[in-house]
């Protein structure tokens, strides 16, 4: 089994670029800061975990997570390899994403200075609703942009 569950902050706006086919495949790509439970002294305080997302969970990024953000994310470790134009192996790890949810309030974001939030949504990958504390809910891909709360 391969399933990562990852939730911080956004450490930068998403980087987005659409694939040259026929029908263009939209891949955002971002890196979540994910704070160490126990750090030792000269260690980082933070993980920065580098997070992929295609088609329409992309098209989501794209449009509504920006710095700062808190979400939570799941998806699948994937490790690459190539050879870059030195020769020299390189690798890259990253999670390539199945969900992704809000893990903060829209009120919360922009309490701490955080850029307006679109009102509308329409995401790719998103959970099911579930009992969710106060202030939080899980976005279904089936509902209009009019039946959103924000």
């Amino acid at each position: 089994m391969n399933k990562a569950i990852i939730m911080g902050r956004l450490t930068k706006d998403p980087e987005i670029r659409y694939s040259q086919s026929n029908e263009p495949l939209c891949i955002a790509r971002y890196t979540i800061a994910v704070n160490r439970r126990f750090k030792r002294d000269g260690e980082p305080d933070a993980d920065f975990i580098p997070c992929v997302a295609f088609g329409k969970a992309g098209e989501f990024a794209e449009r509504y997570l920006k710095k700062g953000m808190m979400v939570c994310v799941s998806g699948r470790i994937q490790v690459r390899s190539w050879e870059d134009n030195q020769g020299q192996k390189r690798w890259s790890t990253e999670v390539v994403l199945e969900e992704q949810d809000f893990a903060e309030s829209k009120a919360s974001f922009q309490s701490r200075g955080g850029a307006d939030m679109p009102v509308s949504a329409d995401i790719g990958a998103i959970s099911a609703p579930s009992r969710e504390p106060e202030g939080f809910a899980a976005i279904s891909e089936t509902i209009d942009d009019e039946d959103l709360p924000f």
